[in-house]
């Protein structure tokens, strides 16, 4: 997979951080950002930011048209405070059914990774 952490389009740099081979996380993505991601090597995003979470930050939708758009898959698992029940039974589907390599992000990429350890 190539390196994207120096990657800035819109001045916005990407910080991802490899969990496994087959995860990794970083914080918010731009729609803009998802090609590079794409020909990175990942085959699926998770976003676990909820929509108007900072003004400013680009919408779920956003993201997942630009990804669809670059044959990736992308699911949305809104975090806000501790993991609940339900968003750990999506990710846990979401991790069984999208392809891998798999980016999940948040702000920063904390609730991102905080999604991958219970599995």
């Amino acid at each position: 997979m190539r390196s994207l952490s120096s990657t800035k389009p819109k001045d916005k740099k990407m910080n991802l951080k490899k969990i496994t081979p087959e995860f990794s996380t970083t914080g918010q993505i731009t729609p803009d950002q998802v090609k590079d991601l794409a020909a990175a090597g990942f085959k699926s995003i998770v976003c676990a930011r909820p929509d108007q979470e900072d003004v400013g930050q680009p919408a779920f939708a956003e993201v997942a048209k630009a990804a669809e758009a670059a044959g990736l898959q992308i699911a949305h698992i809104p975090v806000s405070g501790i993991l609940g029940e339900g968003q750990i039974i999506r990710f846990h589907d979401a991790w069984n059914n999208l392809p891998k390599p798999m980016l999940s992000y948040c702000r920063s990429g904390m609730r991102a990774g905080s999604l991958f350890a219970t599995l």
